[in-house]
């Protein structure tokens, strides 16, 4: 099963059930196709291994403009589809709206606060955050 790959989002107990669709899933393939890789999206979804978009367009893609909830939430999921990652912190989008020269946000640890109590994100023991289902649906992923 070393052609297989597994990402998900979401607590502990759903993505282990989900876990174990894709190992049983897996186990009924011929060794054959299991290390294809898998053929490109028809559809218009963005993936995440050709994601190139820049954030400017991104947050004018969403609509992010004035509101520094949902850009900090957009910058957010920018660099989780950017740079493969779901573990975020704040000076991280801090530092990508500077760096791509996009207005700062007033209270970054406010806007985080603000996309926590709307289910949007979630925080870690280790001082990061994640976005959490409920928040990739609200930017219009499936």
């Amino acid at each position: 099963m070393s052609g297989i790959n597994f990402a998900g989002e979401g607590d502990q107990t759903w993505l282990s059930q989900q876990l174990d669709k894709v190992i049983a899933t897996a186990q009924k393939l011929p060794p054959s196709s299991r290390s294809k890789s898998p053929k490109p999206s028809s559809g218009g979804e963005s993936k995440v291994e050709d994601f190139t978009t820049s954030l400017a367009s991104y947050l004018k893609e969403k609509n992010a403009g004035s509101n520094q909830v949902l850009r900090f939430l957009v910058t957010a999921d920018w660099i989780r589809m950017r740079h493969h990652t779901t573990n975020l912190n704040t000076s991280a989008i801090t530092k990508a709206l500077k760096d791509h020269q996009q207005s700062r946000l007033g209270n970054p640890a406010d806007s985080l606060n603000k996309n926590v109590s709307k289910g949007h994100c979630e925080k870690a023991a280790d001082g990061s955050f994640f976005i959490t289902p409920d928040g990739l649906d609200s930017l219009g992923h499936s």
